[in-house]
């Protein structure tokens, strides 16, 4: 592993994404969110990902000068349609345009259709948490997963992120509705490590904690058993019932590749609107003083509330380099031709 500055990761994200074809305004963004994500840890959806975005673009899959349109207004909910543009900007827009409706009337809600992978959910429950809104959006995906007493795909992994602002951290919740993402996995197998929990069956359907045994079968893990196979469909059919695009089963028949044509929703909700903000500080804090001042299982291993280790990574990739995985960089060093 090899520690790369902030500064030299979005710089070679950007050159590959104008050689790919972004005017430069588009690639500058694109490449900030992703190197935002690996700052904070989240490598398979930052410079990990950068090799399969090019690739979209090249395949027609990915269209990087399109940007979202209105289709309906309906108060507090508008629907766009994204037009197979870059997923970052889409998301970003369509949050940001969530929390210009909830700043005038407490709540937006925007639907958005035929857009294009957003990559780390997350980002987009930050940006909202970072202009002083509770944030949750989600995303559909293509089938990824078995239901629950399946063993090939049919559902969608379908990410799901809430966000309150907290002066202090904001708490943020970005999770797969998989015990652990694909992404994740590739990361671990990359690292020859295993993971620490069951991440999903092996050929012989055992429970397994070797991420590419998991990869091979692509059979992995439910959060919850049936509950995280039931909360998939539930996001996948609400986002496809609110924005008017298609379900993981039309993104399949489309096959336009990971999350070709999903649909995803934002909602910005304006917690000051609501409490004061004496108010809204005294619950966040109480509730983070009884999380940390739990009975640990690890005496060692303190407790952290949702985003929590993310800041602590962001701190210390701010100060000593993003951690990068040297054949990925080097790929990506090849696509900016460095």
């Amino acid at each position: 592993m090899t520690r790369i500055s902030f500064e030299e990761m979005k710089a070679t994200i950007k050159q590959a994404y104008l050689i790919a074809g972004m005017p430069e305004e588009r690639a500058d963004t694109c490449a900030q969110i992703h190197t935002e994500s690996s700052c904070d840890g989240v490598y398979s959806h930052g410079l990990n990902r950068v090799e399969r975005f090019v690739d979209y673009i090249h395949q027609g899959w990915v269209d990087v000068n399109a940007s979202p349109t209105l289709e309906k207004n309906l108060g507090a909910l508008e629907i766009y349609n994204g037009h197979l543009g870059p997923g970052i900007l889409n998301a970003q827009f369509a949050m940001n345009r969530a929390t210009e409706m909830a700043a005038s009337n407490g709540l937006g809600l925007v639907a958005l259709n035929n857009t294009t992978h957003w990559m780390r959910g997350g980002a987009f429950g930050w940006q909202a948490a970072e202009k002083g809104f509770i944030g949750i959006c989600w995303t559909n995906t293509e089938s990824c997963m078995p239901a629950w007493g399946g063993t090939s795909g049919a559902i969608g992994n379908n990410p799901f992120v809430m966000a309150i602002p907290r002066k202090e951290g904001h708490i943020v919740l970005d999770m797969a509705m998989s015990q652990y993402s694909y992404g994740k996995l590739g990361v671990t197998r990359l690292k020859n490590e295993q993971l620490p929990y069951p991440g999903g069956f092996d050929q012989d359907g055992n429970l397994s904690t070797d991420p590419g045994a998991i990869e091979a079968t692509r059979r992995i893990l439910p959060i919850g058993f049936w509950k995280g196979s039931g909360f998939a469909i539930m996001l996948d059919l609400i986002s496809s019932l609110l924005s008017g695009g298609l379900t993981s089963a039309g993104m399949d028949k489309l096959g336009k590749g990971n999350c070709g044509s999903c649909c995803q929703v934002f909602i910005a909700i304006n917690p000051l609107m609501i409490n004061t903000q004496e108010f809204i500080d005294k619950v966040l804090q109480e509730t983070v003083e009884q999380i940390k001042g739990s009975t640990r299982v690890h005496p060692d291993k303190p407790l952290s509330y949702p985003g929590e280790n993310s800041l602590k990574t962001r701190m210390d990739h701010l100060a000593n380099g993003i951690v990068v995985d040297d054949s990925i960089w080097a790929k990506v060093k090849e696509l900016a031709k460095l």
